[in-house]
């Protein structure tokens, strides 16, 4: 089932990639929208609910501005909180992010089992990045906030982790990037090689659902066919896009 939550004047919703932590609206605006975001994704049954603390997340911006290097990104707030949101509600006890860059992406989609946003505990959050300096860098970052050792981070290809991973994976987020060829249309043989491990009620996130839509087509296409996942809702919050599926 595929269907999509479309915010009013999101076109216009567009941030400075060089100025992370730039505020683009009224924090309530961003709070209203997001909420309803969340609201219905639990209407569509990929979410058990749309509880999260705010001031949690709110303590998890704060840390990232504090503490991490961010030498770029396209994660707006509205992005910011409904990744968080997400982590906070799913709780994974374990969670794989393949293309986390620097580590900022990754940390939003985790947070809620680490940092200063954390709610409960996880056993596994894994970050997956091929590029070797952006990995270091995540690294770097992440090691700052894990006071409980729950983060690894693997300088491979995902797919590669994906397919030889032991155990299951509750939450998956996809932002990897398969080059000139493959592009953001890497995400379909992630999930491929993942799928095997993933739950019944596990979480798929991949960013980048608008801006890359061409490239995600048959990624879409599969995560929307209900023999594969349950639902799927592609929200519309900013110029980049989530989709959002579950099996």
């Amino acid at each position: 089932m595929s269907e999509c939550y479309e915010v009013e004047g999101w076109q216009d919703y567009k941030m400075d990639y060089d100025r992370p932590h730039e505020e683009l609206e009224p924090i309530v605006k961003e709070v209203e929208v997001v909420g309803a975001g969340l609201k219905i994704l639990e209407s569509r049954g990929i979410l058990p609910h749309t509880s999260y603390d705010a001031d949690k997340m709110l303590a998890h911006r704060q840390m990232v501005r504090d503490e991490f290097e961010i030498p770029w990104t396209a994660i707006t707030p509205r992005m910011q909180r409904l990744l968080y949101a997400i982590s906070a509600i799913v709780q994974p006890r374990i969670a794989v992010a393949a293309g986390i860059f620097c580590g900022n992406t990754f940390v939003s989609c985790v947070a809620g089992g680490v940092g200063e946003g954390a709610c409960y505990d996880p056993d596994r959050l894994i970050g997956v990045e091929i590029e070797r300096k952006s990995a270091e860098l995540a690294r770097k970052n992440l090691t700052k906030i894990d006071k409980n050792k729950v983060v690894e981070i693997k300088c491979e290809d995902a797919i590669d982790t994906a397919a030889n991973f032991e155990g299951q994976i509750e939450l998956l987020y996809l932002d990897a990037d398969g080059g000139p060829d493959k592009g953001k249309g890497i995400y379909l043989d992630i999930l491929k090689a993942a799928y095997d491990k993933l739950p019944t009620g596990a979480v798929v996130l991949a960013h980048n659902s608008v801006n890359c839509a061409d490239r995600l087509k048959s990624y879409l296409a599969f995560v929307r066919d209900q023999s594969h996942m349950r639902a799927s809702m592609n929200m519309i919050i900013d110029p980049e896009g989530l989709e959002v599926s579950v099996k």
